[in-house]
């Protein structure tokens, strides 16, 4: 019952415990952004590419509002620790995602080294960067079974 209980109350905890507390977790993070903005890919566990991942919509999205804007910069000095960065932030990414609203980062696990631990793996990336992409593009195949299928249905409901 103690157990069950307090799995159902979260006592005020929303973030992962990373690092050996709160400064170090920021510090963490921190670095792990600045890596993603110069790399623009990075390799990671999954827990520690899910949390940053926020952070780097986040400025991405102050990013947006352009280099003039005080409280975009205040957020790229905290977060970049690497102030080479700034310009690109807001020069090159920011540029990419003006037509969009959300969703600049994609996250794709990986599986995990041999001579490491077991803790699941992950990429995580900012979209249009320029490297190949992670899973292969999936080719429409005109002649299968099912498309052929498909197609002609589609073609009698448009007749119907």
């Amino acid at each position: 019952m103690r157990l069950t209980l307090q799995l159902l109350i979260s006592h005020g905890r929303v973030a992962r415990k990373m690092g050996l507390g709160p400064e170090s977790r920021i510090n963490m993070l921190r670095n792990l952004l600045t890596g993603l903005v110069r790399h623009e890919r990075i390799e990671t566990t999954a827990a520690r590419a899910d949390e940053v991942r926020f952070y780097a919509e986040k400025l991405v999205d102050y990013a947006k509002k352009g280099d003039t804007d005080e409280k975009a910069m205040k957020m790229a000095s905290f977060w970049l620790t690497e102030k080479d960065l700034v310009p690109k932030l807001f020069k090159v990414l920011a540029p990419r995602f003006e037509p969009h609203s959300n969703g600049y980062t994609r996250m794709a696990r990986i599986p995990n080294k041999e001579n490491l631990d077991k803790a699941k793996m992950a990429v995580l990336e900012y979209k249009g960067n320029p490297f190949p992409p992670l899973y292969p593009v999936k080719k429409k195949n005109e002649l299968a079974l099912v498309n052929q299928l498909l197609k002609g249905y589609r073609e009698e409901r448009a007749k119907a």
